[in-house]
């Protein structure tokens, strides 16, 4: 696949990622689930330069769900320290290539070590506009809206806001997701086809592409394969083709 089959103007402006598959890759290949997480990091590195260097100006990837917290104890620390080292060694890279991380989800509850990492890597990073990086992390998106719907309830109770001034747009604002724009498209690696709990509210017009994939070997390719798709689709948002091509 060959990147000029992309066309500029035709890139999604927000891209998110399901990153699944970093255990059955080290099954496959007989080492332990550490190395795959270890493999899928390198991915990560990959996607990530590869987004920017297009021009994709969002880009969220699904690193850790509320759901993962139920994982072995001993998977879940070995995830944490990974994400504190890869933010160690990542962030000066990320600040030369004028990338900003962005962190959504329940980060209260991440170790201190690793809200200790990502707070100094959010700072340092805050300023850069050629890129956003989320990192879904502690993230479900059923308790997204529940505590939005929790903080809306409250400022109606306080006499804050008044039930009719509750639109999309004010909903929007009390997500996690308040400064990143609607997905245009979802990847999901390794051949499952569920979404996960992840951004329901974000994706309900995002184009969704499954791949058999395992989120190790997702190469450029594989995202240019994707990216080509996306842009041979005709999105509609409930009107016709023919008022589209109009």
């Amino acid at each position: 696949m060959k990147e000029t089959t992309l066309i500029p103007e035709k890139l999604p402006q927000h891209l998110a990622i399901i990153m699944d598959g970093n255990g059955r890759w080290a099954k496959q290949k007989g080492f332990l689930r550490t190395i795959g997480h270890e493999n899928g990091a390198t991915a990560v590195k990959r996607t990530v330069e590869q987004c920017a260097r297009l021009g994709i100006p969002y880009l969220t990837l699904y690193a850790f769900s509320t759901e993962n917290w139920n994982r072995p104890k001993f998977e879940v620390d070995m995830l944490m320290k990974l994400l504190v080292k890869a933010l160690r060694k990542e962030v000066k890279s990320l600040h030369e290539n004028n990338i900003k991380l962005n962190a959504i989800g329940n980060l209260d509850l991440l170790p201190s070590s690793v809200r200790k990492e990502l707070t100094e890597v959010l700072e340092k990073t805050k300023n850069n506009t050629r890129l956003t990086l989320s990192l879904a992390l502690s993230y479900g998106s059923r308790n997204e809206l529940l505590e939005a719907t929790k903080e809306l309830c409250n400022k109606v109770k306080n006499n804050i806001i008044s039930i009719d001034a509750i639109d999309e747009s004010v909903i929007n604002k009390h997500l996690y997701t308040h400064n990143l724009p609607d997905v245009d498209l979802l990847i999901r690696t390794s051949g499952e086809q569920r979404i996960s709990n992840f951004m329901l509210w974000q994706i309900a017009y995002a184009e969704l592409y499954f791949t058999e994939v395992l989120w190790p070997d997702f190469s450029n390719e594989h995202l240019h394969q994707a990216l080509e798709t996306y842009q041979n689709r005709e999105r509609r948002y409930g009107k016709t083709s023919e008022q589209i091509n109009k």
